[in-house]
């Protein structure tokens, strides 16, 4: 079983290379590929890709869901899993990712840990959304795979959506099969909490997981935004 990881990327020279040697090390019992889409970076975010071994995707986009699109597009695997440049994945979530879509499942998630200082009030409710993600069978953006069936027919990421494009997608891929959120975590950067207030992210989560709610356009800020230092 062939394993194609998509990695959306902007300006992401900071944190990419440890995502891709997190997979590297994770995959080195399977086959596997590393797609990163470069979404008009500005920065080294495509040498590293380069030197790293991952194949190039450039587009120009200003839209995460249209990025990964395009980075899936040229995906040749019997898996897309769908990680974003600044988390770490473990040999563990790709095992249990693989056991996922063996044992009948056509999609699933990881919900993450949040790497570095995040504030008090993201302590609290992190743990409530990750309940409320897992019992509804959606994903958080950090890492969702599914398979290239399932993708194609729920019509990938929907490109109206600047947020939350991966809970919408979770939604869709219900109808080609089981949903599974693994119990293995990734661990992403904590960064947004410190360029965006917790009750700015948190709330869009929330809203994000409620049906009549679900149809948040305009947030491109949280991905195509300033960056600071990570960790």
């Amino acid at each position: 079983m062939k394993l194609s990881f998509v990695i959306p990327a902007w300006n992401e020279e900071e944190l990419l290379g440890a995502t891709i040697a997190s997979i590297q090390k994770s995959a080195q019992n399977c086959e596997y590929e590393i797609i990163v889409a470069d979404d008009a970076s500005d920065d080294r975010t495509s040498e590293i890709a380069n030197e790293m071994g991952a194949i190039v995707v450039s587009c120009n986009n200003r839209q995460i869901g249209t990025t990964r699109n395009d980075g899936a597009a040229i995906a040749t695997g019997d898996i897309l899993i769908f990680v974003d440049a600044d988390t770490i994945v473990t040999p563990i979530v790709v095992a249990e990712t693989v056991d996922a879509i063996q044992n009948g499942a056509v999609a699933g998630g990881s919900f993450p840990t949040f790497e570095g200082q995040i504030p008090l009030l993201a302590k609290i409710l992190t743990p409530i959304l990750r309940l409320l993600f897992r019992i509804l069978r959606v994903a958080a953006g950090a890492y969702m795979f599914c398979t290239p069936e399932s993708f194609v027919g729920a019509g990938a990421f929907d490109p109206k959506f600047f947020a939350a494009e991966e809970v919408h997608l979770s939604k869709k891929l219900h109808a080609f099969g089981k949903y599974k959120t693994i119990k293995a975590r990734v661990v992403t950067s904590g960064r947004k909490f410190r360029t965006h207030s917790s009750f700015e992210i948190l709330t869009t989560l929330f809203l994000v997981s409620i049906p009549v709610i679900r149809n948040l356009k305009k947030r491109k800020n949280l991905w195509y935004g300033p960056r600071i230092k990570s960790y």
